[in-house]
């Protein structure tokens, strides 16, 4: 069994960011990076399927500057086996990725391709999505539990007030949730063993440009909050402002 996992750098959640001066661009000068949190469920589910079958390989493709290295390296330490690089300096907009990684996928004949269900930065959920779309394969996203048997793929996945059962066949494209496992730390062994695991570079043509960002805007700075009084005679004004104000109840 082949198996790809397609992951994605992104600025690390705890990062203050900034943008740049014109406004259309992150100010990447002081930003940390790390692999989408999302991915990593995606990385593990491949690592389990692969332990399962016996006879498999996981490899790990991402689409990005030469820096990604790192979090390529990371997710050899996990345990994949090797990895594609598809090098862009260029910030990419979905489509483009999107055909970057089709054209990577579509030669390689992957029985299995998993995202995380959403990238922690653009929160789009929608690149498994065009990438299945391109290569003609069955996508389901936010999956919560997987079993493979020969070529037969049961899938649950949460939606909202239960969980929906899904049946399809290999090839296939996945999005993996949160709930679908728990990503294993890399241990100092499998690190070492990470800097000699293969990466192999690639260029490809993105394409035309689909979507041009104009600009980037923080969002409003949080009001500040204010003591509405003590005791039980607070509780009523409390309740009016959660409900007139802030409108949550």
């Amino acid at each position: 069994m082949k198996i790809a996992v397609c992951i994605k750098r992104v600025p690390d959640t705890a990062t203050r960011l900034n943008f740049s001066g014109d406004g259309t661009s992150l100010d990447q000068s002081e930003v940390q990076w790390i692999i989408s949190p999302y991915d990593e469920f995606a990385i593990e589910e491949g690592l389990r399927l692969k332990e399962k079958v016996g006879d498999a390989t996981v490899t790990v493709i991402t689409c990005g500057p030469a820096a990604s290295t790192k979090e390529i390296r990371q997710a050899l330490g996990m345990g994949a086996d090797d990895a594609v690089h598809i090098k862009s300096e260029s910030d990419l907009d979905p489509a483009q990725i999107a055909h970057c990684l089709s054209s990577v996928l579509k030669d390689r004949g992957d029985d299995i391709v998993l995202f995380g269900r959403q990238s922690a930065d653009a929160q789009g959920s929608q690149m498994g999505a065009l990438v299945a779309s391109q290569l003609g394969r069955p996508f389901a996203n936010n999956i919560a539990k997987l079993d493979v048997e020969g070529s037969e793929v049961k899938i649950e996945r949460d939606v909202d007030g239960g969980r929906e059962t899904l049946e399809s066949s290999l090839p296939i494209v996945l999005g993996a949730d949160k709930s679908l496992n728990e990503p294993r730390y890399p241990k100092l062994k499998d690190i070492m063993k990470a800097k000699k695991k293969p990466i192999e570079s690639v260029e490809i043509d993105p394409g035309n440009v689909a979507f041009e960002t104009k600009a980037i805007t923080p969002p409003p700075p949080r009001p500040e909050g204010r003591v509405v009084g003590e005791g039980p005679e607070a509780v009523e004004e409390l309740i009016r402002l959660l409900r007139e104000e802030a409108k949550v109840i």
